[in-house]
C-alpha cells in the first residue's frame, strides 16, 4: 500500500500578515511533524496547480476573477473581514485545489491508496460566490466533483472533522446526487451553520457538538452516527476535510480532543474505506491554530492513513 503526501512550497507563500491565525507557520508545523522517522515510507509529491475549469465547476467565473483582481502586487489586501491576500495568495490557492485533483488521479490509477494533501489556504468555508473563514477555493468540493465527473467515482463521501462547520462544502454538495457530506463541529460557533435542521437523508449529515465535548462523547457520536451513515451510503471514495482545531489547545474553539482522538477518527475512516472502497482516501488539510496540537494531530492522522 502506498500513502502519498502532496504539498507545494507555494502554499507557504500565502502571507496573511503578523498575528493572523491562518499563517504559513501552520503548514511548516505539519510538514516538520511529517519529517520524522515514522514517515519515511511516505511518497512525497509536489502538487500541480488546479486548472481554471476545475475551479469554475464550483465557483462562478466572476468570483474567481474578483479574487485574482484583489491580489495585491505588494503588501496585503483584505478580501473580507478575516481573509487576507498577499502577492502569491492566488497561486497558493491554485496549488491547494490542485493537490486534491492530483490525489484523485493517483488513487484512480492505483499509484496510491491513501493521500494526505498538506496545503493552505484551507477551503471548506468557501462558497460558490464568496470567500469566508480564511478560504478562497473549496478544495474538498472541487476534489469531489473532479473525482465523480472526470475519474468515474460514483458515490463520494466527504467527512469533515474540522471544529467549524464546512458551510461552503454543504452548499456545494447539497441535493447533488452521488455525494454525502458528514460534518462533526462545535455549535454554536463560526460560521453559525450546520444544524440538524439542514440534514438530508443520504446527502447532508450535520452532527453539532456542544462546547466542552471531550473524547468519550465525541467518539460515541462519531462511531454511532457518522460511521453508521457512511456505511449506509457505501462510498467508492472517501474525502476528508481534516481540521485539527477540535483539539483542546486550539484558541478558536472549545472542543477537547487529543491527538490520539485524531488517530482514532482516522482509523475508523480507514476501516470503512477498506470495507467499502478498496481503502481509498483523499485527505485535505483544513484548520488547526495551535501549532503544537496541529502538528501532533496531523502526525497521528497520517500515521493512521499509513496503516
Amino acid at each position: 500500500m502506498s500513502t502519498w503526501l502532496i504539498t507545494h512550497p507555494a502554499c507557504l507563500a500565502h502571507d496573511t500578515g503578523e498575528g493572523h491565525p491562518e499563517s504559513s507557520a501552520r503548514l511548516d508545523a505539519v510538514l516538520s511533524a511529517l519529517n520524522g522517522p515514522a514517515f519515511t515510507a511516505l511518497t512525497r509529491v509536489e502538487a500541480q496547480p488546479a486548472p481554471t475549469a476545475a475551479i469554475e465547476r464550483l465557483h462562478h467565473p466572476d468570483y474567481i476573477a474578483a479574487v485574482e483582481a484583489a491580489v495585491p502586487t505588494s503588501g496585503y489586501a483584505q478580501l473580507n473581514a478575516d481573509t487576507v491576500l498577499s502577492p502569491r495568495s492566488n497561486e497558493a490557492a491554485r496549488y491547494a485545489a490542485g493537490a486534491g485533483l492530483q490525489a484523485i488521479d493517483a488513487l484512480q490509477s492505483g499509484a496510491a491508496q491513501r493521500v494526505f494533501c498538506a496545503v493552505r489556504p484551507p477551503g471548506h468555508h468557501a462558497e460558490p460566490n464568496e470567500s469566508l473563514g480564511f478560504c478562497l477555493y473549496n478544495n474538498a468540493a472541487i476534489t469531489a466533483f473532479y473525482a465523480r465527473e472526470q475519474q468515474g467515482y460514483q458515490r463520494i463521501a466527504v467527512v469533515d472533522f474540522d471544529v467549524h462547520h464546512g458551510n461552503g462544502t454543504q452548499t456545494m454538495l447539497c441535493d447533488q446526487p452521488g455525494y454525502l457530506y458528514i460534518s462533526l463541529h462545535q455549535h454554536p460557533l463560526f460560521p453559525g451553520t450546520g444544524t440538524r435542521a439542514d440534514n438530508r437523508p443520504g446527502n447532508i449529515v450535520n452532527l453539532p457538538l456542544a462546547q466542552g465535548t471531550g473524547s468519550a462523547d465525541y467518539r460515541q457520536q462519531f462511531h454511532g452516527e457518522a460511521i453508521a451513515e457512511l456505511i449506509d451510503f457505501d462510498p467508492d471514495l472517501i474525502i476528508i476535510s481534516a481540521g485539527f482545531d477540535a483539539a483542546a489547545e486550539d484558541p478558536l474553539a472549545g472542543l477537547l480532543l487529543t491527538s490520539d482522538d485524531f488517530g482514532w477518527i482516522t482509523d475508523e475512516l480507514v476501516a470503512v474505506a477498506n470495507y467499502c472502497c478498496a481503502g481509498q482516501i483523499c485527505s485535505l488539510l483544513e484548520g488547526g491554530y495551535d501549532l503544537n496540537a496541529l502538528a501532533a494531530g496531523a502526525a497521528c492522522h497520517v500515521e493512521a492513513l499509513m496503516r
